[in-house]
């Protein structure tokens, strides 16, 4: 990931780009509200297996849930015509993460929302995006830590007999089991 200081990338902005000065002071405006994301500049791949490099925001959005700040890593990528485009938005993971899939977010972590499918220029910008991806992710986190980090995605951790002596079994849906339903061995 080649990261781009904001000075610098006025020059190193592909010439592909439709709305080089809007996309230039809506990269800037989003920067100046959210310290802990960076632009990008790298080859993005679509769906369909074309490659462009892309300009884009990395890093974390700071959500408050249940009365905790949590930090959520995304990657928000500008297409050529952004802005008149919507951008094209993911939630990455750290090791230590799963996504939890909703209605907001699939599987691969692509975030999906009327405001990027209602997408309109005029009325919407990255700064505003990111304070919905806030709120949205506050009352549903795409996001949860992984309850056995060391667990390559067997069906079961097993503790040692030093520790505890009983497994415990992992539901399909990576929720962990309640306390009532585990069997002591």
């Amino acid at each position: 990931m080649t990261f781009t200081p904001v000075r610098d990338l006025r020059r190193v902005l592909p010439k592909t780009y439709d709305h080089r000065r809007e996309v230039l002071s809506e990269i800037s405006t989003a920067l100046s509200q959210h310290q802990f994301l960076q632009p990008v500049l790298e080859r993005f791949v679509f769906n369909d297996g074309k490659a462009r490099t892309l300009v884009g925001l990395t890093g974390t959005i700071e959500v408050f849930y249940e009365g905790k700040r949590y930090n959520i890593p995304v990657s928000l990528w500008l297409k050529e015509s952004y802005p008149r485009a919507a951008p094209i938005c993911y939630v990455k993971p750290t090791p230590e993460m799963l996504i939890v899939p909703s209605r907001h977010v699939n599987s691969n972590g692509e975030i999906l929302m009327p405001y990027l499918d209602e997408w309109r220029h005029t009325q919407c910008d990255l700064h505003s995006l990111i304070q919905v991806l806030k709120a949205v992710f506050s009352e549903v986190p795409p996001l949860r830590l992984r309850l056995y980090p060391e667990d390559s995605g067997s069906a079961y951790q097993k503790c040692s007999l030093e520790e505890i002596s009983h497994m415990t079994l992992d539901r399909e849906d990576d929720l962990p089991f309640s306390e009532h339903n585990e069997t002591v061995c």
